[in-house]
């Protein structure tokens, strides 16, 4: 029932932006992965802080010999006796060179990060989700030039036939348009292909299981061109304090420096308090034995105590150990700084992207009006037979051209100048 609810999600309406990226969030499996990776550390910090606790344990033991066996006058006899004993002790660790304390902070620090990581692989399927549907965008007008074009180039073909008819063109005006026809059909055809492709695409990211009745809402787009674009600088101070790669890789420093500590704690020596309950029946086969509530309770004994551990000489050990930890923590500062550079190295390029964008917007937008200008001259010098199919199909193929890549200079400015916003912190909407 579950899964036939998805497809039935997917038919019932066109999809937000907003909405694509609410359900891949709630149902892609590298989002749900990291999400247990942060249950798991909870786990772990819980682990971590249940060793301040004491531990307890309760024993019980039968035991059965058989030939010679100690009797009550303390001699050895050919007897079998039973022994059964009961006890219970307990351990609380007092100072453990801070190994506790240290790991408890590590534990948080390893939660932190694990979140972190979540919120990094919540942004990255963000971006994705939203390139997938701007594709989806770019191809849905792209097919609908293509079918315009093919119901157009159709609809001259029948006017050829009828000059045909009327003996002002030849047949092979005929073929020749035809032809274009054809060309035209196969590009409708190519361009509904890519539509199919891209609506797999974001489908798979939001986990559904087919791309069947499912579809986008387009958006009303204003004119991308015009947007006022931040330096990259100004647009990396606000990054850098928020984006969560940023973060899990302090968070990781962090914890290697903590490990160093720990690390040192181990120079240092433990004390832990321990006691316990205890006693136990006997029996020889050969003596009378006392009943068993009064052994229980003339053996029962009791004991408390302390264990001191000093660390003297460990081969070199804990030296090793504090040394491996004090070049993790410097490897984590590299890669600090490099999650950082890598950030600004992001912004930048997205940066010089829109602006390369809005100028390819710009340009393109003149070049498709002029080309559709030609395309539309010639066309009518071709219907009166001043200009041939040659021509026509020339200043036709010019302007789809010139179309397309407008099409695509739109949405790709669109996409780059939200990319920048969406650095800044804010939500990728179209």
């Amino acid at each position: 029932m579950l899964l036939g609810g998805i497809p039935a999600r997917a038919q019932q309406a066109p999809w937000s932006l907003l909405d694509c990226i609410n359900y891949a969030l709630e149902h892609n499996l590298t989002v749900q992965q990291s999400a247990l990776t942060v249950e798991q550390r909870e786990v772990d910090l819980n682990t971590a802080e249940g060793r301040r606790l004491p531990t307890f344990n309760a024993s019980a033991s039968e035991n059965l010999s058989f030939g010679r066996g100690l009797t009550a006058d303390n001699t050895y006899s050919n007897s079998n006796t039973t022994s059964t004993s009961f006890s219970l002790g307990g351990n609380l660790p007092i100072f453990q060179g801070f190994d506790i304390t240290n790991g408890i902070k590590l534990s948080k620090l390893n939660l932190a990060a694990a979140t972190a990581d979540l919120e990094k692989a919540r942004d990255n399927i963000r971006v994705a989700v939203a390139q997938a549907y701007v594709q989806i965008l770019y191809n849905q007008e792209l097919l609908r030039v293509a079918k315009e074009q093919a119901a157009h180039d159709e609809q001259l073909l029948e006017q050829i036939r009828e000059r045909l008819n009327a003996g002002k063109v030849s047949a092979a005006e005929v073929s020749a348009q035809q032809a274009t026809l054809a060309q035209s059909r196969q590009s409708e055809i190519q361009a509904e292909g890519n539509l199919r492709i891209s609506l797999l695409e974001l489908t798979q990211l939001l986990e559904l299981p087919s791309p069947e009745g499912f579809s986008i809402v387009t958006p009303e787009v204003g004119d991308p061109s015009t947007i006022l674009l931040m330096r990259p600088e100004a647009i990396y101070e606000d990054a850098v304090a928020i984006k969560p790669a940023v973060e899990a890789a302090k968070l990781n420093m962090d914890y290697a420096e903590l490990n160093i500590a720990r690390a040192k704690g181990a120079y240092l020596p433990s004390l832990s308090l321990s006691g316990g309950l205890g006693t136990n029946f006997y029996t020889n086969s050969k003596v009378q034995a006392a009943p068993f509530g009064q052994q229980l309770k003339n053996n029962f004994s009791q004991y408390v105590g302390l264990s001191l551990n000093i660390p003297i000489f460990q081969g070199f050990s804990i030296r090793n150990r504090v040394r491996t930890a004090e070049l993790s923590f410097k490897g984590q500062q590299i890669q600090l700084e490099s999650v950082k550079k890598d950030l600004y190295k992001e912004i930048q390029q997205a940066y010089y992207n829109a602006v390369t964008a809005q100028a390819r917007y710009a340009g393109s937008r003149e070049s498709a009006a002029s080309a559709r200008q030609h395309y539309e001259l010639t066309e009518e010098k071709y219907k009166v037979g001043k200009a041939g199919i040659a021509e026509y199909n020339d200043a036709r193929n010019s302007w789809l051209r010139a179309e397309s890549e407008h099409i695509q200079a739109r949405f790709q400015c669109l996409y780059q100048t939200k990319l920048l916003d969406f650095y800044r912190g804010q939500e990728l909407e179209f």
